[in-house]
Order: C-alpha cells, then structure tokens, then sequence
C-alpha cells in the first residue's frame, strides 16, 4: 500500500507538497424540538418505606465497588475536617457550611451514581468509570442537546444555592445573637438556649425554606442528568413531581439523608467516609425506582453498543 501523500519522501528530483492536517470540526447540534414539547419521564409511586429498599440496594453497591466508593467518602470526610480547620473558632460560619455542603452533595456524588449504573448494567464498575465520568463532558458539550454540560450548569445552581445559605446563615447568627459565636457551646447558649429564643427558630425556619426547594429540585435530578439526555429544565420538573406523587416517602429519605449524615458529623467526620458514599449509591436507586425513563434517549450506551 502507498504511503498516504504527505508522508511520500523526495523521489526523482521532485519534491511533493505537504498537506498539514487539520483536526475535523465537532458535530453539528440537533436541532432543538419546539416550544411546547417539553418530554418528561413517567413518575412511579413507591410504598412509604421504599427508601429502606435504596439503602438495601446502596450497601450492596458500596461492598461491590469497595475502595472507588470509600475513596469518595473519605475525600468529603477531609474537606470536612479542613472546614473545621478553617472556622474552627467561627461557628456562625461552621453551622452553615455544613448544612450548605448538604446541598451540593448531590453533584459530589455523580460519580457514585454513574458505578451504580455500571453495576445494573453488568459492566466492570471502577476507576475508568469514574475517569469516563468527570472527563466525557469535554466532548460531549458539542456534540448533543441536554449534554454533560446539563450536569455542570445545575451543579453550578447548586453551588450558588449552597453558598447563598452559607452567607444567610453566618448574617442570621452574627447580627443576631446576643452574644458573639465563636464554638459549639457559644451556639448551644446563645442561639439555641437564648432567653425569649427566637433566633434559633428563626434560623431553623430559613434553613427548611431554603432546603425544602433545592431537595425537591435535586432528590433524582442528577441521576436523571447522567443517564438520559435531558436539560437542567426536563430533570428539576421531573423531580419535584416524584416529590409531590410521594410526599410521605420522599419526606422519610429526606430524614434518613439528615440522620445519617448527623451520625456520620457526630462520629468526629470518620463515620462519613461510609455514611456518604452509601447514600450516593443509594440515591441511584431512589431514581431508579421513581423515574421510568426508557422512553428518553440513554446520555451513554451500554460498553460495546453503537
């Protein structure tokens, strides 16, 4: 076979001109569909006690995917420490960064709920899963509607979302309280145990109007976003109708979401390093069993489709 042109050396006297290559431009987009056809997924109805059967489901996840999982937990385990580092003599500080980081733990996870995925398809579940993950984006921006890039704007929602909190809760306790708050017990007698205390009440009720929302925007948004081609739009709206067909179910994971992650906080952060991770995983199962959306186009192919 002929050497391709550019490459074919001076032969007879002649010298042959180079053809510098130049890389193909990206695909071109589909176009978007019309306004008024916004497609969303069928919403299930799950028994009360369905999250108990996630967190089944999530454990077995966990053990099957052994260090990739607890590596997550224990990078959130660190970061958490570091935050203790950083305000540890501002707990007005403290208190909403850690009730912000809640927020974002959705978007965290991503990487969770993609070897979850793998697991359910039978495909190996490790490090190039994770690698594929975070990586895919690059491309994939160009190439389809409701892309990675879905991903990266709603997590940048929930970053804001999260760090608005953080300054609400810090104004709320700094401006409020009787007394400057420096440590846990500065909170615990001059926020929670204040005389003619409204002030932790107060800081209670703008923490639930704030979190309610954002749970029910996010509590299978980012599953949805990873597995099908969907926009930010498409996934908020199909979360907050798998809250609204099962409130008393939703509203149990929420408290088992706080609960453990208050263990996890309560055992000096090391319990997080199971604790999160086995949420992230179990959270893949919640959308599982919430949301049909076979009828959506798959974000990936199983390995070895085209």
């Amino acid at each position: 076979m002929a050497a391709p042109t550019h490459w074919r050396r001076r032969r007879f006297g002649l010298k042959l001109r180079t053809v510098p290559y130049t890389a193909p431009p990206p695909p071109p987009l589909p176009p978007r569909p019309p306004r008024g056809t916004l497609k969303l997924p069928a919403v299930r109805q799950v028994e009360l006690t369905a999250p108990l059967t996630w967190l089944a489901l999530g454990w077995r996840d966990l053990w099957r995917c052994g260090s990739c999982s607890l590596v997550h937990g224990l990078l959130m385990a660190v970061f958490g420490l570091l935050l203790l580092w950083l305000a540890g003599d501002r707990f007005w500080l403290l208190a909403g960064a850690f009730s912000g980081f809640l927020v974002v733990a959705p978007v965290l996870a991503t990487s969770l709920y993609a070897l979850s995925r793998a697991l359910e398809r039978g495909e190996p579940a490790g490090w190039r899963t994770i690698r594929k993950t975070w990586t895919r984006w690059q491309y994939s921006r160009y190439a389809v509607h409701g892309g990675y890039w879905s991903l990266v704007r709603f997590g940048l929602l929930l970053s804001l979302a999260g760090t608005g909190w953080v300054l609400t809760s810090a104004a709320l306790i700094t401006l409020l309280a009787p007394q400057p708050v420096h440590t846990p017990m500065d909170f615990l007698r001059h926020v929670v145990l204040a005389p003619g205390g409204y002030l932790f009440e107060l800081w209670l009720t703008m923490g639930a109007l704030m979190a309610a929302p954002l749970f029910a925007s996010s509590v299978v948004s980012m599953p949805l976003l990873l597995d099908r081609r969907v926009d930010v739009l498409q996934a908020v709206l199909t979360s907050w109708q798998t809250v609204l067909q099962n409130p008393g179910a939703l509203a149990l994971w929420a408290a088992l979401i706080m609960g453990l992650t208050l263990l996890g906080m309560a055992t000096a952060l090391l319990g997080l390093i199971v604790i999160l991770p086995w949420l992230g995983h179990a959270s893949w199962h919640a959308y599982r069993a919430l949301v049909d959306a076979s009828d959506l186009p798959e974000r990936l192919p199983p390995e070895g489709v085209r």
